[in-house]
């Protein structure tokens, strides 16, 4: 079943619904116009259809090899890897300052969502590194960026993040990997670190780490903290790669999923390393990185979701197996295919729409961050304030609802998708992940109710809900897209009643804010996906209503009454459960359990 990128799709979003050619007076877009992001994503497509999609059922089967600290990628990963250098693609939204294209983050989220489509585990070589050279490019000093920025940019240096250790994940106050200070501006980096993607690998000649610690001496917990720069190889003036630094890779993990990555144990034994940005800021600066990987993993969860339902439609074309209810529909053949079933098409509708509607989601958003960059405060503050309160919503929201059409998509397949003759398995197993790391779902949650709610008064769930009303008041005539608009009205409203009660039963009790989190991340998830198909349905009847013959608009809105009218109403049930608050979660013993 081969992958075929959702270039439609995609540029459907940018062209017709985000409108991009508007933006030509914003930084990163002076150059940018519609036709040119059509030919990046046909070549992009191209790219991932054909390097990257056939080599990620191998690459499962084989996995990654570790012998005394060396990691070698799956048969084919590391030229698949070295021709996505040589052909610029790592390098399409980074600085070009430090060598990059300069593309805006929109455009590089779009190509990510292919890379993810074709390979979710292929696809974090690079993303580490983007995340990694993210945090470098917005904390660390002009001589450290100059010095390491180029060659990241354009992925010959791989890069990761290294949080995690044995004793803590998502309490990095725990955190004993330890930084000493040498008097000359290096410090010794000693520590182990656990589940560190992309850690080790044979694809590029160097490996920048970033690495959590604590300076000698500084106080416990979070405020404690430091980032720092811990090359694999150390790096000349002259950027020649020299001696190996103390840092080794010390075991693979064994893993449910995502076997074509190296998931790694790190062992940091006296290894130099480079302060990025102040002593004790390192939690504020590895969110940079953080943020950066949150978004990438939202749109892992939902690019898995999108190539198993491809996977699905497929399969559910060519199974022969029952008559549809309504006579025959292939009356020469043995049976009907499963497309005449209406369950079969059930599970494909509810798939197509989460499917569409989180790409506009994770479109969208992406654009915000173009925005922040605007010489316009107004409209740089704003976007600014989306960014950091749809994060959370976007990571969590989108990988549930991603491992839930990979679900659906197994279901699909029947016994034959539980086999591994088919990738179905594998969309399943490798979307598990995408709802545990870089923050559980659960944490993005509380995080999403506890900071950015309250952040700065509320002002940003506040001017998202005026640009909703914005919308529903220029939009709510009589009409096709009413139904849209009016679905889109009503669960911002139950979102609005939602997030009232959070403010006056969560301050009360904090177990009730932390209780109703996760129900109320998934109705701010419905309500986003609500109004980014009420924009998709606006731009398709246009294009139907002057009188456009293609059956992509029909079909979108086709697609986008599926959403309004089987899956938006599960908005209230969740209010109903958020607010039962905590005592019926906290009431029993843990001894009970």
């Amino acid at each position: 079943m081969a992958y075929k990128a959702p270039v439609r799709d995609l540029t459907f979003i940018l062209n017709e619904v985000l409108e991009i050619d508007r933006y030509t007076n914003q930084p990163g877009f002076e150059d940018i116009s519609s036709d040119l992001v059509g030919q990046i994503l046909e070549e992009g497509a191209k790219f991932a259809e054909e390097v990257i999609a056939p080599i990620n059922h191998s690459g499962d089967k084989e996995g990654c090899h570790w012998d005394n600290g060396v990691v070698t990628g799956p048969k084919g990963w590391k030229e698949a890897y070295q021709a996505m250098v040589a052909a610029g693609w790592p390098a399409l939204s980074a600085d070009p300052a430090y060598g990059g294209q300069g593309m805006p983050a929109v455009v590089g989220m779009a190509f990510g969502q292919f890379t993810a489509g074709a390979s979710a585990a292929f696809s974090m070589y690079p993303g580490l590194t983007a995340g990694a050279y993210a945090g470098i490019h917005a904390n660390a000093s002009d001589e450290l960026k100059t010095k390491y920025l180029p060659k990241m940019a354009t992925g010959e240096w791989g890069g990761t993040m290294n949080l995690t250790e044995p004793q803590c994940g998502t309490d990095l106050g725990m955190v004993r990997t330890k930084a000493v200070p040498q008097g000359d501006g290096t410090y010794r980096i000693t520590g182990q670190k656990i589940w560190i993607s992309a850690g080790e690998h044979d694809f590029a000649d160097n490996i920048i780490h970033t690495v959590l610690a604590r300076v000698e001496g500084a106080p416990d917990g979070i405020k404690g903290l430091s980032l720092f720069l811990v090359p694999k190889f150390m790096v000349g003036d002259d950027g020649s790669i020299g001696e190996r630094n103390g840092v080794q890779c010390a075991g693979l993990e064994h893993k449910m999923g995502i076997h074509g990555n190296a998931t790694c144990v790190m062992s940091y034994d006296d290894a130099t390393g480079w302060l990025i940005g102040e002593e004790g800021r390192g939690m504020n600066n590895m969110f940079v990185v953080m943020n950066e990987a949150r978004l990438g993993t939202g749109l892992q969860g939902l690019a898995i979701g999108a190539a198993a339902y491809q996977a699905a439609v497929e399969f559910a074309h060519d199974r022969l197996q029952g008559r549809s209810l309504t006579g025959p529909k292939n009356p020469s053949g043995p049976a009907d295919s499963i497309m005449v079933h209406p369950d079969v098409r059930r599970m494909l509708l509810e798939a197509k729409a989460f499917v569409e509607g989180g790409q506009a989601f994770i479109l969208w958003t992406a654009l915000q961050a173009d925005l922040e960059k605007s010489a316009d405060e107004a409209t740089a503050q704003k976007a600014k304030d989306y960014m950091g309160l749809l994060t959370p919503v976007l990571k969590a929201y989108l990988t549930d609802k991603g491992f839930h059409v990979a679900s659906l998509g197994m279901q699909v397949h029947g016994g034959s998708g539980y086999t591994e003759h088919f990738q179905a398995s594998q969309y399943l197993r490798d979307a598990r992940i995408t709802m545990i790391y870089e923050g559980t779902n659960g944490i993005q949650a509380l995080d999403l109710v506890g900071r950015k709610l309250p952040s700065q008064g509320g002002r940003a769930i506040m001017s998202w809900f005026a640009d909703i009303d914005a919308f529903v008041g220029d939009n709510g005539a009589e009409g096709p897209i009413k139904p849209f608009v009016d679905g889109l009205a009503d669960s911002k409203k139950k979102l609005q009643e939602a997030t009232m009660w959070l403010m006056q039963n969560g301050m009360a009790n904090p177990d009730n804010a932390a209780a109703a989190s996760t129900d109320y991340l998934h109705l701010f998830g419905l309500t986003a996906l609500a109004y980014l198909w009420a924009q998709m349905a606006k731009a398709a009847q246009a294009q139907i209503d002057a009188g456009s013959t293609d059956p992509f608009y029909v079909t979108k809105m086709q697609t986008g009454r599926y959403f309004v009218e089987r899956i938006l109403p599960d908005a209230a049930s969740h209010l109903v459960k958020l607010k039962t608050g905590a005592e019926v979660l906290m009431q029993m013993p843990a001894e009970a359990f």
